[in-house]
């Protein structure tokens, strides 16, 4: 699933003559070379429409690094739709999304709409419907620290895999998003977290925190005057290190003390988009 915490992007056609693209970044440490996602696609752009225009780009960083959010993926992906747009459409959706896999395997869902089943590296793209309603709050919480993917895949224990089949737990989660059951964490399973937590013990701490600590209003009508709630489910995004709060977007007091000073925490919602346009903002929380 895409969801609407995501960089700021502006894109415009340099003039004609321009010889390199441009590109502007808020994060002074990101690099604006050949090494970034976003250079790289506006090069595979011009490989395959065999275009000679040159683009400037203007990034606005909002996603942390090493937060196994996509933030690069989904910078790259709209990057080759907004290239395409400036360009008239030479490309189709489809042309976008088998491109997109020669510069990177978490590019291609971000061309799906927005809720996928990916097999393959990830570059294989089936469009399924939200398993969840699009109101479903969610809390992310990612510590100043990340985790390299080539070392996290470098530690996985296959013998320590899930037995689930995905499958399955794609149609848990959409049973429950249908009937509004709160999402069952034995259907939240994420292979990366066992060698994530190796590399990172204090990442399990937290993902085991955040599950059991509670969040909560103050009903007139609840003992006490105070209602306490926990997470329906709390996991580890993709490789790490963001750690994801299902069913409440509200921060558990604990993240209110100076030892959490440094860490990321927002709110999110699950977006999808319309066939012939982009994602936007959903607009449940101020970004």
């Amino acid at each position: 699933m895409v969801i609407d915490l995501g960089d700021d992007m502006t894109f415009e056609l340099l003039p004609e003559g321009a010889d390199r693209d441009q590109l502007s970044c808020s994060d002074p440490s990101i690099p604006s070379d050949d090494s970034n996602l976003v250079i790289k696609a506006l090069h595979l752009f011009r490989r395959k429409t065999q275009t000679a225009r040159f683009f400037g780009v203007t990034l606005q960083k909002k996603v942390p690094h090493g937060a196994g959010l996509g933030g690069g993926s989904g910078n790259a992906a709209t990057t080759l739709w907004a290239a395409n747009e400036l360009m008239g459409r030479p490309a189709t959706a489809a042309q976008l999304l088998q491109w997109s896999g020669e510069i990177g395997s978490d590019i291609s869902v971000f061309f799906s709409l927005g809720a996928a089943y990916c097999t393959g590296r990830g570059e294989v793209v089936e469009d399924v419907a939200p398993p969840l309603p699009l109101t479903t709050p969610l809390l992310l919480v990612k510590p100043p620290v990340g985790l390299a993917t080539p070392r996290i895949f470098k530690s996985l224990d296959l013998s320590r895999r899930s037995a689930a089949d995905p499958l399955e737990l794609l149609a848990g989660m959409t049973k429950a998003g249908a009937t509004g059951s709160p999402l069952p964490q034995a259907l939240c399973v994420n292979d990366l977290e066992q060698p994530a937590f190796d590399n990172l013990p204090e990442l399990k701490e937290l993902k085991e925190r955040l599950a059991r600590s509670p969040v909560g209003s103050s009903p007139q009508d609840s003992p006490g005057g105070v209602e306490q709630q926990r997470p329906a489910a709390v996991f580890m995004t993709g490789s790490g290190s963001t750690i994801v709060s299902v069913g409440c977007d509200t921060p558990p007091a604990f993240l209110a003390d100076p030892n959490y000073k440094d860490m990321f925490v927002s709110p999110a919602r699950l977006i999808v988009r319309q066939p012939d346009q982009w994602y936007v903002h959903s607009g449940q929380w101020k970004a």
